[in-house]
């Protein structure tokens, strides 16, 4: 592996998944008001992003094994892991409105539904048990509500493939219960984002570059 591609793979932030889930949406709206000519490319554009963002992510587990449990337990970029849910259930979403694929849709409901409980555990852990941590000022952002919007990304792909499975009435709800559970994780972040922007000062400086190295390490 040439040294330019071990940086690539080593500064990967964890959130560029809302790459997929960006162009996902798009696709999806432009399908829903009739522009087929925009929605297919972008769903080709997007299974491509989708691919490469897996082998670079794999690349940076493989290699960087330390930066990426590092990223986990950062209160900035930790959230950022559940970028891979949304674009994973986004991206299946796609196919199932766009294609009517929903053996790929089945696939990527389990692969995300997995990630979802990997990172909404693994993530929320990390952070509540490391020794030093951040002030609430520095520690959250707008970040943070990716981990809702991934909860509601299972539960919308669910929902779009519940008539195709057996037990389709507890598919539904199940459907149901991760909706409530992203609306109260709406409720907590956005009640702590609300929260510092009332009562912390707003400094662009703590978001240099310098910031992250430096919150990398707590």
């Amino acid at each position: 592996m040439s040294s330019k591609f071990r940086m690539v793979v080593a500064e990967l932030p964890p959130a560029y998944f809302a790459m997929v889930m960006a162009t996902g949406i798009v696709s999806i709206g432009s399908h829903h008001m009739g522009f087929w000519f925009v929605a297919v490319p972008l769903l080709w554009l997007n299974i491509a992003c989708y691919v490469v963002l897996w082998v670079l992510t794999l690349a940076r587990l493989a290699f960087q094994p330390k930066r990426f449990i590092a990223d986990l337990s950062h209160h900035l970029s930790g959230v950022g892991f559940f970028t891979m849910v949304a674009g994973t259930c986004v991206l299946g979403s796609q196919l199932v409105i766009l294609l009517h694929a929903y053996r790929w849709g089945l696939i990527l409901l389990a692969v995300g539904l997995v990630l979802w409980g990997i990172f909404i555990y693994g993530v929320f852990t990390a952070l509540t048990v490391k020794e030093v941590k951040p002030p609430l000022e520095a520690g959250i952002s707008g970040v943070w509500l990716v981990a809702v919007v991934s909860t509601q990304s299972v539960s919308i792909l669910s929902g779009l493939l519940a008539s195709q499975m057996d037990h389709r009435f507890l598919v539904l709800f199940f459907s149901c219960c991760l909706f409530l559970i992203g609306g109260m994780l709406y409720i907590l972040i956005i009640t702590l984002i609300f929260y510092r922007l009332l009562f912390f000062q707003l400094k662009p400086e703590s978001l240099t570059p310098p910031y992250w190295i430096n919150m990398g390490a707590v």
